[in-house]
């Protein structure tokens, strides 16, 4: 588990390696490379590459003083693949971890066989957009504990020993003193989706206060040809609370391209 040094970061990231087709996963903002322990096991049984790594303020990944702060999401996604020498691969990311995966999707649709953006706002910055997340995503929601804002109340409920762990996790997480903000590359607008060139599938936790069904369905109706996936009674963290189901949406989709 080495780290690569980039403009302004050491990133920290995984790989199984293998000849496997290369899946590159996304953590959320509550999350690092750690998170995808129900994914990885998964998805190189079933053939894949599996590739993660803590995003800029996240987790181990460090900064250095090679090159300006915040930097770019897209370019240190970019530079963990040109170092890995990655021609194609699938793109999996989830919450925050989906809108620079959009972004490096729309700037980079050669080397994307597939992205799924699972649980995200998206980052779409259009009036009538914002008006919707305002109106779904107030303030009151926004201010909740960590726990009850991203984990679906049945899971909480049911399995409070993974949500514990997924807690620990998060406190691991984002790094203090930091925001974990990074700019796009460009705007992100429903314009510019519409010029999408790659497979995407858009996948909702039905339970999801930050990233909710209605808001998801605005931005897959300007991606052409999306696909769109549902978790049954699942929060913003789906991947985590519902894994069988995740996992087997997101295998059937990427099996394809």
């Amino acid at each position: 588990m080495p780290y690569l040094e980039l403009p302004g970061i050491d990133l920290w990231y995984t790989d199984t390696g293998g000849a496997g087709t290369p899946v590159i996963f996304l953590h959320a903002a509550s999350g690092n490379c750690g998170c995808w322990v129900y994914q990885e096991p998964v998805f190189t049984s079933a053939g894949y590459r599996c590739i993660a790594y803590d995003r800029r303020h996240w987790g181990r990944s460090r900064l250095n003083q090679s090159g300006e702060q915040p930097g770019y999401a897209s370019d240190d996604l970019q530079g963990l693949v040109n170092h890995l020498g990655l021609e194609r691969f699938h793109l999996i990311a989830t919450a925050a971890g989906g809108i620079g995966a959009l972004d490096y999707s729309l700037l980079h649709p050669q080397q994307v066989l597939s992205l799924v953006a699972a649980n995200t706002i998206g980052g779409v910055q259009d009036a009538s957009y914002l008006e919707v997340q305002h109106r779904l995503r107030p303030q009151e929601i926004q201010a909740l504990p960590v726990e009850l804002r991203e984990l679906g109340p049945s899971y909480r409920g049911i399995n409070p020993e993974g949500a514990a762990r997924w807690l620990e996790i998060d406190h691991h997480s984002l790094q203090e003193g930091t925001t974990g903000a990074q700019p796009l590359r460009d705007p992100m607008t429903y314009a510019r989706l519409e010029t999408m060139q790659i497979p995407v599938l858009m996948l909702a936790g039905d339970a999801d206060l930050l990233s909710p069904p209605a808001m998801m369905r605005l931005l897959a109706g300007h991606i052409p040809g999306c696909e769109w996936g549902t978790v049954p009674a699942a929060g913003h963290a789906a991947f985590w609370e519902e894994p069988e189901v995740w996992n087997r949406l997101v295998l059937e989709f990427i099996g394809r391209h």
